[in-house]
């Protein structure tokens, strides 16, 4: 790969409602590396997919040019779009669309989080006229003159209700929500990693007390840590959405760093997440069982993506096999 090529990458973590039927996933996969007459689709790769049965949910982490993102993962949308339907969809983790997100991340230092907002209203609109039916709200850089963030638009929709009432939802784009699509949510931002902490218990009380105290906006919670507590394989998972913030918002921690454009970003350590809560479940009793990553971190996704298209390699995802980090 050529420098001038992989200082223009963008990243797409594109959440899909499906992790029951290995076979979907896997179409949807191969639907963003394949050109529409069915050959290989040069310049993209799908690095890894991450599933989860409980949630019935799962994450595929896509990286292109930031010329070429936009086609890729509306392939990869549509494909998922005529595979999954909502209204028969059962699953723990809370989601509203057969593509539940679709959140675009710059990986290059040529790449601003503009040009990502730019795709991903053009991903909306490239929905509702191709899969009629379909209809998005926009988040973050996309969310126009607003960039109201992802929880901010979440909680606007009833996100995180049992059973989210869709007849009330208004949509940025696109028709009222139907049943078999449901609602899309469409964003760009700086990366955003995925960081799940399992903890012993069932009590999902408890498993909420110590999301509050992690939580970005909570006194003393970690900058850049959205979060919420689910029920998970008999146990309950803390599952962190951590966003990349300002350099200068870390305080003086050596947390690990990444350049966009001319500005210094960095993010809370998986490390410094998992012991905030194994600290605070250990205080009411309770044990840690484990920490995922859903994907990678910045510096990972731009370091594998670069020799994934480097040696033209679009389903990376099995050179992980078995492997979630």
């Amino acid at each position: 790969m050529t420098s001038a090529l992989s200082r223009r990458l963008v990243a797409c973590l594109l959440n899909i409602s499906e992790a029951l039927d290995r076979d979907v996933v896997e179409k949807v996969a191969h639907a963003a590396i394949t050109h529409q007459h069915g050959g290989r689709r040069k310049g993209a790769t799908v690095l890894n997919i991450f599933s989860d049965r409980d949630y019935n949910r799962s994450v595929l982490t896509i990286v292109a040019d930031i010329e070429l993102i936009g086609d890729v993962v509306l392939s990869a949308s549509k494909r998922a779009f005529s595979l999954i339907d909502m209204s028969v969809h059962e699953g723990i983790h809370p989601c509203m669309g057969a593509v539940d997100l679709v959140p675009f991340y710059p990986l290059g230092e040529e790449v601003s989080t503009e040009d990502c907002a730019k795709k991903a209203q053009a991903i909306g609109t490239a929905l509702i006229e191709q899969v009629p039916g379909t209809s998005a709200f926009f988040f973050g850089w996309a969310d126009r003159p607003l960039h109201r963030g992802l929880a901010h638009r979440r909680k606007e929709f009833g996100w995180f209700r049992k059973v989210p009432n869709m007849a009330a939802v208004r949509p940025d784009v696109g028709p009222l929500p139907g049943r078999r699509y449901g609602l899309t949510g469409i964003g760009a931002s700086h990366y955003v990693m995925n960081c799940n902490v399992t903890i012993d218990t069932q009590e999902v009380s408890l498993g909420r007390d110590v999301a509050s105290a992690i939580r970005e906006s909570s006194p003393g919670g970690i900058p850049g840590v959205q979060v919420i507590a689910l029920p998970h394989e008999g146990m309950v998972e803390i599952a962190c959405n951590v966003e990349s913030v300002h350099s200068s918002a870390a305080g003086g921690e050596s947390w690990p760093a990444f350049i966009v454009g001319d500005q210094t970003f960095c993010h809370a350590p998986a490390s410094l997440i998992t012991t905030r809560v194994a600290e605070l479940a250990r205080s009411r009793g309770v044990r840690t069982r484990g920490t995922a990553l859903v994907g990678f971190t910045p510096l990972e996704c731009k370091k594998l993506a670069e020799t994934a298209l480097s040696q033209d390699i679009g389903h990376f995802w099995k050179e992980l096999h078995g492997v979630h980090m």
